[in-house]
């Protein structure tokens, strides 16, 4: 509810300065408070989210989804803490929430229980199958449980009672005990099927672990093993001998490999030609509009010409006017010429008559001497 500097100077630089008819839609309604209280401003809160794309100018209800789509892929990469070279990150989470909720689920179990007498929920979700999962968050990463033996993987999460114990025997399971093989075993048996499972589970841990294509061919395998195993416990029936187990499990595996690298080509080779198609469809383009800007510069060369050849028209215009002019001038300077020729012969004569004004003084002076 507390309005911020940058919003308020959006707010005032978008509003009109006449805001008592203005009405400001916002998400929130402290949001909208603080605004009304700061700025005067009437808020509605309520369907802006519905009406997000008709408010916005361009935004559509496609674009609008695919925008609340990556927001959302972020939100999840930022609290999840997504990790893309091991999923170990997203298992340990995923356990943790499991954990959580199954504690949830109990506690609202027993105070319903306490207060109407009702019957539980159900028995959570520790059914066994999160078994692997509590193994990789406990171990911090799959990687680090492929590191342990099978004899810490055995009692992995019973370190305090390992560590407690100063006289007995050491504890033979930890979160191994969830499993429901070591529920279904006798209990003369636990111990011994303990065990076993254990170091099936580190096999299967080092496999999932450094395999480049993972499958669940070695995993169904081991799972059948222990299997077995719990038969020749109660009935005495022999297993399989584990060379043999592996050896069909190679086969399998092999073939599930082949299948799906045969795979992963054909959606290469698909991605390769999408990716084709994108760059021909992009050089069409690029070549169309090279075309039209081809086309552009014919034009512009074209009316570049037209200019050229319209300018030496209006040279050969402009000399003709200076010609008329220059006639006009001529005939604005004959006058002038004219009075020059009446003004000479006037000269000549002042010009004789000096002259023969001389001749007579010289003839006087003559005569007299």
């Amino acid at each position: 509810g507390v309005l911020h500097e940058e919003l308020r100077l959006l707010l005032d630089t978008a509003l009109p300065p006449k805001r008592k008819k203005v009405l400001l839609g916002v998400g929130d309604a402290k949001m909208g408070a603080a605004v009304l209280e700061e700025l005067g401003v009437q808020c509605q809160t309520g369907g802006i989210r519905l009406h997000f794309p008709a408010l916005v100018r361009g935004l559509t209800a496609q674009s609008a989804a695919k925008a609340q789509l990556g927001l959302g892929h972020s939100y999840s990469r930022a609290k999840v803490k997504f990790n893309v070279h091991r999923v170990d990150n997203m298992i340990i989470q995923s356990i943790s929430l499991l954990d959580q909720l199954d504690k949830d689920i109990n506690t609202f179990s027993m105070r319903v229980r306490s207060v109407g007498g009702t019957e539980g929920f159900g028995d959570g979700f520790g059914d066994g199958f999160g078994v692997g999962a509590r193994l990789i968050s406990h171990a911090g990463s799959l990687t680090n449980l492929a590191k342990y033996p099978a004899s810490t993987v055995q009692i992995l999460g019973a370190e305090k009672a390992l560590a407690l114990k100063t006289r007995g025997n050491t504890p033979k399971y930890g979160l191994i005990f969830h499993s429901t093989f070591i529920g279904r075993a006798a209990a003369k048996n636990k111990g011994r099927i303990s065990r076993y499972l254990a170091n099936k589970c580190t096999i299967a841990s080092r496999i999932d672990c450094f395999s480049e294509v993972p499958t669940s061919v070695f995993g169904d395998k081991l799972r059948e093993q222990v299997e077995e195993r719990l038969a020749f416990y109660e009935t005495g029936e022999p297993p399989r001998k584990n060379l043999d187990v592996m050896k069909e499990a190679v086969v399998e595996a092999n073939e599930v490999v082949a299948e799906v690298k045969r795979r992963q080509e054909k959606k290469e080779k698909k991605r390769k030609k999408r990716e084709k198609r994108r760059l021909e469809a992009l050089a069409a383009a690029v070549e169309e509009n090279s075309v039209l800007e081809t086309e552009e510069n014919e034009v512009g060369a074209k009316k570049k010409k037209k200019k050229k050849q319209q300018q030496p028209e209006e040279s050969e215009a402009e000399p003709e006017e200076n010609g008329v002019e220059e006639e006009e001038e001529e005939e604005e300077a004959l006058p002038k010429k004219k009075r020059k020729i009446v003004v000479e012969p006037e000269q000549q004569e002042e010009e004789e008559e000096e002259k023969k004004k001389k001749k007579k003084k010289k003839k006087k002076a003559v005569a007299q001497d």
